[in-house]
């Protein structure tokens, strides 16, 4: 079909099927096409069951079809080309249409109309109509590799989940010899040689700590998705409260003042949701400036989704690097000076995503950041009251 319009289009060649009971009010129409350049081809139609076999056994660039016929409507016509699983155009040609039933007719898929006591107007509707398929078409088409693409990357998303998770799943037991080994050895010799072999042993020991801590990472990366629970009705009040009693060593040391106002139940994975509260609070106990640190949580209702801010008082990030930050792997300091290696904010990041939400940041260098993310709201949604302080809730 696109290829008969796309001719029809570019070389003024026309295939037509006329849905008519006049013969001459069809040849008055051919010669209208004619003059305004169309080389047309016709096939006249009369019956529902002529249409019906003109449709299966010839390829049409437009259908022409007057309102009323002796036998049936010629917009009964659409219903044929739906149930054929056709799209071709179809134009009412008619003598007289009141503008109630014109509006109905294109309200229901008719092209276009026009009246036979003006067929002038017949080319240029012939021409939208054949122009207007052939954008539907390329529509179409972009639509459907669009698809392809996404269910590509889907797929290849799912397979370099799948390696990562296999890869440091199965590197876990040789590099847990490695490092159990180094250590001994660097414990069972330190002084018993010479100094750069001592200094060796602490590079071997240094390594396979790390290497143990980002296969960690991978795998718990690669978990998200996963090993997911069912969403089901989640407290973010409760995901907060569980995030703050996995980072308590932290809280006690930093002195950290964590509050909130209360949070809604949303229908959620409850265990992401704890980290991904636990990633945002522990960066802001982590990133921390000169003075206490000090995070505030916060959710509001915007139309179908809910508006999470974790703001904080610590380092702040530079504009430069607000994207930087949220892939897997990227640092913006060095080891000695924070501890890590870049993954949470990307966990973040893809438990949102895998929730129907994005999240981003606002910050500038030395003057903290606030983390956005949204979650869509559900019909657990709760009523919101009052701040609360979560110093009370760890002495408790």
């Amino acid at each position: 079909m696109a290829n008969g319009s796309e001719n029809g289009r570019l070389n003024g060649n026309l295939r037509v099927l006329i849905v008519e009971d006049n013969p001459s009010d069809a040849e008055l129409e051919i010669a209208e096409l004619r003059r305004g350049g169309f080389n047309v081809a016709s096939d006249l139609a009369q019956t529902r069951d002529e249409v019906s076999d003109h449709l299966a056994k010839n390829v049409y660039e437009v259908i022409l079809a007057d309102y009323n016929l002796p036998y049936f409507r010629g917009m009964e016509t659409l219903d044929i080309l739906r149930e054929k699983g056709l799209s071709i155009p179809l134009i009412l040609v008619t003598g007289a249409l009141k503008s109630v039933t014109a509006v109905e007719c294109v309200k229901q898929v008719a092209t276009d109309y026009v009246l036979k006591e003006n067929l002038t107007r017949l080319s240029v509707s012939v021409r939208r109509a054949l122009e207007e398929a052939r954008l539907r078409v390329e529509r179409k088409r972009a639509q459907d590799e669009l698809a392809r693409k996404v269910d590509e990357l889907a797929r290849s998303n799912e397979d370099l989940e799948q390696f990562a998770y296999v890869a440091s799943h199965d590197l876990q037991e040789p590099l847990r010899m490695v490092a159990a080994y180094t250590q001994l050895l660097a414990e069972r010799y330190r002084g018993k040689l010479d100094d750069n072999a001592d200094k060796y042993i602490g590079y071997a020991v240094e390594g396979a700590v790390r290497m143990q801590a980002l296969i960690e990472d991978v795998l718990a990366f690669s978990r998200v998705g996963r090993n997911g629970h069912e969403h089901q009705a989640t407290d973010c009040d409760s995901a907060v409260d569980e995030a703050i009693k996995n980072l308590t060593a932290a809280v006690q040391e930093s002195g950290v003042t964590v509050t909130r106002s209360p949070l809604p139940i949303l229908v959620a994975d409850q265990v992401h949701l704890v980290h991904l509260f636990q990633n945002l609070i522990g960066n802001a106990i982590k990133f921390r400036g000169r003075e206490p640190p000090v995070v505030k949580i916060s959710a509001e209702k915007n139309g179908s989704e809910w508006l999470f801010t974790v703001a904080d008082n610590g380092i702040g990030i530079a504009p430069e690097h607000k994207e930087f930050i949220f892939k897997i792997f990227q640092r913006l300091h060095t080891r000695s000076e924070y501890s890590g290696n870049g993954i949470g904010l990307a966990i973040c990041r893809k438990i949102v995503e895998q929730h129907g939400g994005r999240i981003w940041v606002d910050s500038e260098a030395g003057q903290g950041s606030t983390f956005r993310f949204t979650l869509a709201a559900g019909p657990a949604d709760k009523e919101l009251g009052h701040e609360t302080d979560t110093r009370d809730l760890i002495s408790r």
